[in-house]
């Protein structure tokens, strides 16, 4: 795809999710549940969560795409996930992964190694987390990616090849955040500019991402709808920073941007595509 067809296309996934109000269940990090409703609300989609074996199942069956972000766990979660999993893969249902502090403890690692075989469309995280999951799932292009807390200590190029395996691997997309984003197929590499240094200072901004990239799932194909989040997240990102006076003002104006954001100037958001 050229540039100028991957823009026509994220008009229309922008359009798709406000036409359709998609619904994206999540089971998601309790410390970002409020933040990652509202985003999800703000571009045009639908939110529900769930904790529970039988909710993941049935909202696999309900929703249009799901969102699974492993930021708290907890032991129902050991057969929450993996059954949840199975089940989207059944049903053949997009869904986006993020592996939040891969690399802390034996339960999340357990089920980061079972999604190996029920994969997602979507994964999304730092660079730290990509490379961690690449050499957790024997992916060439794999390495220790260093985490402190469930920040990146690694740098979005160094995750590159890593981000390529994964996205080859699950015959989806990954998405690398960073100063400057990244998101491939495994073909294509997109590079996403913008947003803002209030988003380090905010918790919930990555697991609200992923979020969103849920929405877009449910109306467009994972590299689309990666490449959709991240372009309104930075276009929001780089709008609020200019209205607020500090981190708090900054997330509400965040939230308010992501819905006035039109499908035009997402997809004219500072962007460079370029072959794996």
């Amino acid at each position: 795809m050229t540039k100028e067809e991957v823009q026509k296309k994220i008009i229309g996934a922008v359009k798709a999710v406000r036409e359709n109000n998609p619904v994206a269940p999540s089971i998601t990090n309790t410390v970002t549940i409020n933040f990652v409703a509202n985003a999800q609300l703000a571009v045009g989609g639908s939110a529900a969560m769930v904790y529970l074996p039988d909710e993941g199942e049935g909202m696999a069956q309900l929703g249009g795409a799901m969102y699974i972000n492993m930021g708290t766990m907890f032991p129902v979660y050991a057969e929450t996930l993996p059954r949840t999993a199975r089940k989207l893969a059944d049903e053949k249902r997009p869904w986006v992964l993020d592996p939040v502090g891969i690399g802390i403890g034996a339960l999340r690692e357990s089920v980061l190694l079972q999604f190996a075989n029920c994969p997602p469309s979507i994964v999304r995280g730092n660079a730290s987390e990509i490379l961690a999951l690449a050499k957790l799932w024997n992916l060439t292009g794999g390495a220790a990616g260093g985490v402190r807390g469930v920040d990146s200590t690694d740098e979005v190029e160094s995750a590159r090849n890593a981000a390529v395996a994964v996205a080859r691997h699950i015959k989806g997309a990954v998405a690398v955040s960073g100063p400057v984003d990244l998101v491939t197929d495994g073909n294509l590499l997109a590079y996403s500019e913008g947003g803002s240094h209030f988003m380090p200072k905010i918790t919930g901004a990555g697991c609200s991402l992923g979020g969103v990239m849920a929405v877009y799932a449910a109306q467009a194909e994972p590299f689309i709808a990666a490449l959709t989040g991240t372009a309104v997240y930075n276009l929001a990102g780089t709008r609020a920073e200019q209205k607020a006076q500090g981190p708090a003002s900054f997330q509400v104006r965040f939230i308010d941007e992501l819905y006035l954001a039109t499908a035009e100037d997402i997809a004219d958001n500072p962007l460079r595509i370029e072959k794996a």
